[in-house]
């Protein structure tokens, strides 16, 4: 089992990267958070904290080994304890985790299944489920990081829906800017630590700051 990985970052997807080890390329699936972390980071060296998953249906006979990236090891055990929730599934936690664990820990900890629910995929009775089985195990993960190492931009009060944080991305998308510009342009409006409730709002913002 490959338990840590490092590397030349090749490529920066939606859901994964490509990490150039040797003559080998890599695919490394990651959460939001991490893709923000890295984004900025192409053809220099990463490393990624790494755990393995087989992806698909055994009974049609078809299951592919996917490899899961992190940049800290305590990444890594929070996201192995999310998946431990009764029907949330390593793709349904891939998907959810868009924001610093250290943001979730603390919704999980003072039992916020409004602020869990603006994760992605993730309804009021999933939330409610993830707070009775984790509020008592997250304390280490609330404490764990310091400001800067949530990442370039992170802002620990902000409360944007997933749904129109991904509406505003692809909003971006439509008028011109590519996946960089586009990102680039969220995270800086998302550090304001500001609510956001719909994809207008976030325009506004953006533009707004693009004009001063």
């Amino acid at each position: 089992m490959i338990t840590k990985i490092t590397g030349v970052l090749n490529r920066v997807f939606d859901e994964e990267v490509r990490l150039q080890v040797g003559a080998l390329e890599y695919q490394v699936l990651v959460p939001e958070f991490v893709r923000r972390q890295v984004q900025g980071r192409l053809g220099q060296e990463a490393t990624f904290h790494t755990s393995e998953y087989l992806d698909g249906n055994p009974m049609q006979g078809k299951v592919v080994p996917r490899l899961l990236g992190f940049i800290q090891e305590i990444e890594l055990e929070f996201f192995e304890l999310f998946c431990t929730v009764d029907k949330v599934g390593t793709r349904k936690a891939l998907k959810a985790l868009i924001r610093p664990i250290s943001e979730i820990a603390s919704a999980i900890q003072r039992e916020d299944n409004k602020w869990l629910t603006t994760l992605p995929g993730i309804g009021s009775a999933t939330a409610e489920q993830i707070v009775a089985t984790l509020k008592r195990k997250v304390t280490r993960y609330t404490v764990a990081f310091e400001p800067a190492s949530q990442g370039d931009g992170a802002a620990p009060s902000v409360v944007v829906n997933g749904t129109v944080l991904e509406d505003a991305y692809q909003a971006l998308l439509s008028v011109g800017l590519n996946p960089v510009e586009a990102r680039t342009r969220l995270d800086k409006v998302l550090a304001s630590g500001k609510k956001f409730e719909t994809v207008e709002d976030i325009l506004v913002m953006i533009y707004s700051k693009a004009g001063t």
